[in-house]
């Protein structure tokens, strides 16, 4: 986009294996992202390190998942661990073409073995000295989880960012119910942007067939002016989830 404005795209990339685990697809991925040419990039499940994959899959990154992508179009970029198992760990990851002037992890578990967490950071775009404050979240399946991970979320957001300050927050929320919405709106002032755009969520999972209003883009001091589904070829044939995209300006 031009300066004046920002396109984000949020992504659960299933640690770089098609739906079933059959086939490593982070090649695709980085080339589908790459057509995609957002300026900020929400991924959720990257793969930070796992030993045993990269000595059994032949084409595994030289690089870590997280720099194979970013590669030197996102040039600015962070990996959050939050799910931790023997042999390797995965999490949250943001990509962005503008610097980071804060960035930090927030663990948001619950539980000890429901490990997520939040990746919170801010950037500035090249013609406005506004920070504009972005979060990365991946949400809990259990109702129980999710309702502690967003007051987390939101005790957060109340404690650390400016009510009048931009803000963008997007994932996986795994809250096909709806449940945030009226956490978000009436407390947090965010809105959703393909509600606010289309009139309702954007079904994003399973991408071959989508029904499940999994993954949003909340934001607040911005202005929508697009967003969009991508379930076109090559998207259907990676991960189980859609990507989503919104465009924003000041």
């Amino acid at each position: 986009m031009n300066h004046e404005g920002i396109r984000v795209l949020t992504y659960n990339i299933h640690k770089g294996f098609n739906t079933g685990n059959r086939r490593f697809v982070l090649h695709q991925i980085r080339d589908a992202l790459l057509a995609a040419d957002a300026d900020l990039m929400f991924l959720q499940e990257i793969q930070g390190e796992h030993h045993r994959h990269q000595k059994k899959i032949v084409d595994w990154p030289v690089l870590s998942p997280l720099e194979f992508l970013a590669g030197s179009t996102w040039p600015f970029h962070a990996y959050g661990k939050n799910a931790v198992y023997n042999g390797g760990h995965h999490g949250n990851a943001i990509l962005s073409k503008f610097p980071f002037k804060l960035l930090e992890n927030i663990n948001v578990s619950p539980f000890p073995w429901a490990s997520r967490s939040l990746m919170h950071g801010t950037i500035q775009l090249l013609d406005n000295k506004q920070d504009i404050h972005i979060v990365c979240i991946h949400f809990g399946l259990l109702g129980k989880e999710r309702r502690l991970q967003f007051s987390k979320l939101s005790s957060h957001i109340h404690n650390n960012i400016p009510h009048d300050a931009p803000l963008i927050i997007a994932g996986d929320f795994n809250d096909w119910r709806g449940q945030a919405d009226r956490l978000f709106y009436e407390h947090l002032g965010l809105q959703e942007v393909f509600h606010i755009t289309h009139g309702r969520y954007a079904r994003s999972f399973p991408s071959w067939l989508p029904f499940l209003t999994m993954d949003r883009i909340y934001y607040r001091g911005l202005t929508p002016i697009a967003c969009e589904r991508l379930d076109e070829a090559p998207w259907h044939t990676l991960s189980d989830h859609s990507p989503l995209t919104a465009s924003f300006i000041l």
